[in-house]
């Protein structure tokens, strides 16, 4: 027999039980994605990126054609800049069948992926796939996403806090005003992060394979560019063609969640709160589409990873419906106001204040 409180009515026999707060979450974000595979918006799109692939290899030769052609010439500056957008959409193109959103076999979606990211963009396949599985699983979350892991900028109060001293203390503290300039040396750095990364994790998945092919790739590339030009321009064409490859991709990748909440270690929160509230979106047309390869609809894209990036346009009214719908907060603004809100989050961050940005599901999930 079931004992009950004094007082209390037992509910009815057979009565269903109340819904738990984790099964109303789940049901929420269930609700949403029967709707998005209704309408068949996470079937993969084959011909599209077929096109795309086939058509940014092709402006990749064909900018390799007119480096070749023009030679002695400071012209090779305004080249750098085309080159830095066409290996900016390789980034882009690896990223998406990374997630495999363009083909229906796991095995071809990862190969096109690694040759994509490896070979024309320079970016290891492995090391990206471990940091970027973490950042999705755990956008903004403290000792989960490392994309709010690092060495030179504080991204918490936290992290600020162990950085007030000497030279290092006057640089947090004003590190917002150095985003911009940090953003160009983003190509750099992803260079190195995948080889070291890749030297150092014995047990990934084809590390020779892909350091082989990344060492060639950028052994080619300077190679090719001193054979071509003379070593004075060879060496601002280098400079030009990383700082604009770092600033064009990470400067797409920087404004989906810098000065969005910061979530706890231990805090609790439900998938779709989880996406939705530590993400942003950013306002444009088919142009901002393109030179952000879809993820200004950061939010579309954390709910449903393997969606086809032209698809993200397709279903963002259907999730800012039903994130209305369940009174949850969306967020889209301007490129240029989120790049402002992410310089002022990291200058007040670096300020040593608590809560920059507050958001009540955080202040909640602290209690």
């Amino acid at each position: 027999m079931t004992a009950t409180l004094e007082g209390s009515t037992p509910p009815p026999a057979g009565a269903p039980r109340p819904a738990r707060a984790r099964d109303r979450s789940v049901s929420v974000y269930a609700e949403l994605s029967q709707q998005v595979k209704d309408a068949g918006l996470l079937n993969r799109r084959r011909p599209y990126y077929v096109v795309s692939i086939a058509l940014t290899v092709a402006a990749f030769a064909g900018t390799w054609v007119a480096i070749v052609a023009l030679g002695d010439s400071w012209w090779q500056l305004a080249l750098a800049v085309v080159f830095s957008l066409v290996c900016t959409q390789f980034g882009f193109l690896g990223h998406d069948t990374a997630h495999r959103q363009a083909f229906g076999s796991h095995r071809t979606n990862e190969w096109s992926a690694r040759i994509l990211s490896c070979w024309f963009a320079g970016i290891g396949y492995g090391w990206w796939m471990q940091k970027h599985n973490r950042h999705h699983n755990a956008p903004n979350q403290m000792g989960k996403d490392p994309d709010i892991e690092s060495a030179v900028l504080a991204f918490t109060p936290d992290d600020a806090e162990q950085r007030m001293s000497g030279l290092r203390g006057w640089w947090t503290r004003h590190q917002g005003w150095a985003f911009f300039p940090l953003l160009c040396l983003e190509g750099v750095a992803l260079h190195a992060n995948s080889i070291a990364t890749l030297a150092r994790e014995k047990s990934m998945p084809h590390r020779r394979l892909e350091l082989a092919i990344i060492a060639a790739r950028l052994g080619l590339f300077v190679a090719a560019v001193f054979l071509v030009m003379p070593p004075l321009i060879a060496v601002f064409f280098i400079v030009v063609q990383q700082a604009v490859f770092g600033l064009l991709l990470g400067g797409s990748f920087a404004p989906n969640h810098k000065g969005m909440p910061v979530v706890p270690k231990n805090a609790k929160v439900d998938f779709l709160r989880r996406q939705v509230l530590m993400s942003r979106n950013i306002r444009g047309g088919l142009l901002t589409d393109f030179m952000m390869g879809g993820l200004n609809y950061q939010i579309e894209h954390h709910l449903f990873p393997s969606m086809p990036r032209p698809n993200l346009r397709k279903v963002q009214p259907l999730v800012r419906e039903h994130c209305a719908k369940h009174g949850i907060s969306y967020t889209e603004t301007s490129l240029v106001g989120s790049y402002r809100i992410v310089v002022r989050y990291l200058n007040r961050v670096g300020l040593a204040e608590r809560d920059p940005f507050t958001c009540p599901l955080v202040a909640a999930a602290r209690n």
